[in-house]
């Protein structure tokens, strides 16, 4: 029985995030270049996101480029940013009623990729089936350090006190303030690690791991994963009798 046919459709995650790796070892395993493997992941992201819209996922947000990334070789970098352009399908968006959001340092990005963001976000911004966002140049030291410099800002100038700096004030300063914590994060391509990807949203967040190299991950890997997650069962620090 395929995945699919075993999920229980009234308890889909309302909030999937996915470290989208390995498509440069899947490149590597065929003899093509790590851009060709790019090349690939992307199409995945279109299959993914399309699938996790009929589920029923309401967010879905793809860890796409991390600021860690920028020290990769600049012909990788320049092809991860043409990608940027190229594959940004507004077609995908608008068919499905997906929404698009980006979050990071997206100054760091040219400004050819950040025009092509902004127009797809616009374009996309009164659909409402699903968000999908994607966190390019993000990492979440820098995300946490610069809500640690707004609330410093804000403090400084008197609109908030140290006695107002609780959890809820952190959230609010987030680049992910717009959405709620995810509930089932996914980390493809056989790393087990978050490489710092949202620390501070999946701290309890349900953590599934798999082997597939990003490319080759599909609709069933994808049930695999909604499947794993629905046998769990989500204390957040409570017993289970008190559920």
């Amino acid at each position: 029985m395929a995945y699919k046919d075993k999920i229980d459709f009234s308890r889909i995650p309302a909030h999937v995030a996915i470290i989208m790796d390995g498509n440069g070892r899947w490149a590597k395993q065929r003899g093509y270049s790590r851009s060709f493997g790019h090349n690939a992941g992307a199409e995945t992201v279109h299959l993914v996101a399309e699938e996790a819209a009929r589920a029923g996922v309401r967010w879905l947000t793809l860890y796409t480029f991390s600021t860690e990334n920028w020290s990769r070789p600049s012909d990788e970098v320049a092809s991860l940013m043409q990608l940027l352009i190229d594959q940004i399908e507004e077609e995908t968006f608008m068919k499905n009623n997906i929404s698009f959001r980006v979050i990071g340092e997206i100054d760091r990005l040219p400004s050819n990729v950040r025009a092509r963001l902004a127009q797809c976000i616009e374009r996309t911004a009164a659909n409402d089936r699903m968000c999908m966002t994607l966190a390019i140049s993000y990492s979440s030291r820098w995300e946490l350090t610069n809500a640690a410099r707004q609330i410093a800002s804000e403090v400084e100038q008197g609109l908030l006190t140290p006695a107002d700096v609780d959890e809820e004030c952190v959230t609010r300063h987030l680049a992910t303030n717009y959405m709620p914590d995810p509930d089932l994060l996914i980390r493809t391509g056989g790393e087990v690690r978050l490489s710092n990807y949202l620390l501070w949203q999946c701290a309890y967040s349900e953590l599934y791991f798999c082997d597939t190299y990003w490319p080759d991950f599909k609709e069933e890997d994808f049930y695999k994963a909604i499947y794993d997650y629905q046998q769990r069962e989500r204390r957040f620090g409570k017993t289970s009798e008190q559920l």
